[in-house]
């Protein structure tokens, strides 16, 4: 299966820790998005998280290519829990040393009363098996977040679980790989 990752464009409440906020897009959002696909496809089926920064703009896609459209709530944002909203220059004044180490170890360190990424590793990856036994030798576009598709790109890049938070995704940006039973493989 190929699929492109098309992260959401900048949402109205800015940046920071969005995880399960959900946040409409701006019009720059919007234009992020609709220049990441103008010359992308073709793709057979569109997948998004159900959150509307990325289901809005899949749904609309869908519409205009006439393309099956299916929300998958295993694809949504990493849940930050008591950081949601938050940016990380907020956190530095009170919450310094725990940002740190989630820098540093995201595996290792949970924002508090947030998600485990070990738990959101596996979320993510089960979702991607499912699509792929459904859709195997298909082109399929991905909407959704910056967290999913930093994981998918470290695990295809071959990076260490440490350097998970060190892949930069901006809003908007389109990834291609190579989805195959237990191997994920990026493609320029």
């Amino acid at each position: 299966m190929i699929l492109d990752l098309l992260r959401h464009g900048e949402t109205e409440l800015g940046g920071g820790f969005r995880g399960s906020l959900d946040d409409a897009l701006t019009e720059q959002g919007w234009a992020q998005m609709h220049a990441a696909v103008v010359d992308g496809g073709p793709w057979d089926r569109l997948v998004s998280s159900p959150l509307q920064r990325c289901a809005r703009f899949a749904e609309r896609l869908a519409g205009q290519l006439e393309l099956p459209l299916v929300l998958e709530p295993g694809l949504q944002e990493l849940h930050f829990g008591d950081w949601e909203g938050r940016s990380a220059v907020e956190l530095m004044v009170d919450h310094e040393q725990a940002l740190g180490q989630f820098w540093n170890d995201p595996y290792g360190f949970t924002p508090p009363n947030g998600e485990a990424v070990e738990a959101f590793s596996g979320r993510v990856l089960d979702a991607l098996a499912r699509l792929h036994a459904a859709h195997a030798g298909e082109r399929v576009l991905l909407v959704t977040h910056g967290g999913v598709m930093r994981l998918l790109l470290a695990r295809a890049r071959g990076l260490p679980r440490e350097q998970l938070l060190q892949v930069e995704v901006a809003h908007g940006a389109l990834h291609r790989l190579q989805v195959d039973v237990d191997h994920l493989q990026e493609i320029c």
